[in-house]
């Protein structure tokens, strides 16, 4: 068996993690394929460093490009890299332009393609990601589903069962594995001068919130008012994106609304698990937080994540500013004694393990 991973961004960087290790372990042969979607130092290669993952065998540098544009030339390149190395399954991470080229390569050269985070459904057509999970689950061979919800999605769809395979979200492993590394080796609240519980952190980088003048005005009118309500610093993690549009529409923002500039990823893994609440626009952050029993507050109409909704551990808020101070009050003052629906940790092993079994290895 010989494994090809395809990823590009900074949350498939992290699902990642814990393939590689198990694949490591296992001594199976693997390689990577890095398409370069994100492509700063800060979004991306610092996760190497701090994950001690080995360098990407191919990285192709695509970097920022419109949607056809970017697909189409990772396409290309891709192809030519399959063709060469002639992998038995090609993995995919998520829902991202990145995801949607490997699996169109891998489909068209006849190679399996396993999707891991198999199933998510936001129903909203308008988003590129819900165009580019819904394509590639019809494509993969192998459908990892991280909750017997996404399972049910991909048969209702008409996907043969025995396609789809319960697995979990190797977020929880990532989770699991890099927040003891994370507080033994860093204090990212001593760093920025923070206490624990006593500040929230925000993040916005979805093109239909940071693109909008007036979605991303009411975004930050929101954190305004969350702030003057409860009197704590708001800890904005500034996507270059959302960083140039705010500069661009000339969005006004209160003095105790922080903002920095990206993280790596340990920094942010302990700046979430010591937020009071955090108010983001991420599926990856409302995973993480589920996980790490922190209360979130989601800026969007709508949620492929709907388990974290289901525990209360997020609740949906959209973009109007009394809406966000309004559920992020709620939030704060929940309880914190869910489970995380994503699984128990293992979710790299299991898929491996399916791998082996159905490829004959």
């Amino acid at each position: 068996m010989k494994v090809c991973i395809v990823f590009g961004t900074r949350p498939e960087i992290i699902k990642a993690c814990p393939i590689i290790r198990v694949l490591e372990e296992k001594k199976i042969d693997y390689f990577v394929i890095h398409t370069g979607q994100h492509y700063s130092y800060n979004m991306d290669a610092i996760f190497f460093e701090e994950l001690k993952l080995p360098k990407p065998n191919y990285n192709l540098e695509i970097g920022s490009r419109s949607h056809g544009a970017q697909t189409g030339v990772m396409l290309e390149k891709i192809e030519d890299i399959l063709i060469k190395e002639k992998p038995s399954v090609v993995l995919v991470i998520g829902d991202t332009n990145s995801v949607l080229a490997g699996a169109l390569g891998a489909s068209k050269l006849r190679i399996r393609i396993g999707h891991i985070e198999s199933g998510l459904r936001s129903y909203d057509k308008d988003m590129a990601e819900e165009q580019n999970r819904i394509v590639t689950d019809h494509l993969s061979d192998f459908l990892f589903a991280p909750t017997e919800n996404a399972a049910k999605i991909l048969i209702n769809e008409g996907i043969p069962k025995d396609k789809v395979f319960v697995v979990g979200n190797p977020i929880v492993d990532a989770v699991y594995q890099n927040i003891i590394i994370a507080n033994k080796t860093i204090d990212i609240l001593k760093k920025i001068e923070l206490e624990k519980n006593k500040y929230i952190v925000a993040t916005a980088h979805r093109p239909e919130n940071v693109d909008d003048n007036i979605r991303l005005s009411k975004i930050m009118l929101g954190l305004n008012k969350v702030n003057q309500h409860t009197k704590l610093p708001v800890i904005f993690s500034t996507h270059p994106r959302t960083k140039k549009r705010l500069e661009e529409f000339n969005i006004k923002i209160n003095d105790g609304i922080k903002m920095i500039e990206p993280l790596g990823y340990l920094e942010f893994l302990q700046l979430m698990q010591n937020a009071q609440v955090i108010i983001t626009d991420s599926g990856g952050i409302q995973e993480e937080t589920s996980i790490l029993k922190v209360p979130c507050v989601t800026v969007r109409d709508n949620t492929e994540r709907p388990e974290t909704i289901e525990i209360g551990s997020n609740k949906l808020a959209g973009t109007e500013p009394e809406n966000i101070l309004q559920r992020t009050i709620e939030m704060i003052g929940s309880r914190r004694d869910w489970t995380t629906p994503y699984g128990d940790g293992k979710t790299a092993d299991k898929i491996i393990d399916i791998l082996i079994k159905n490829l004959k290895v």
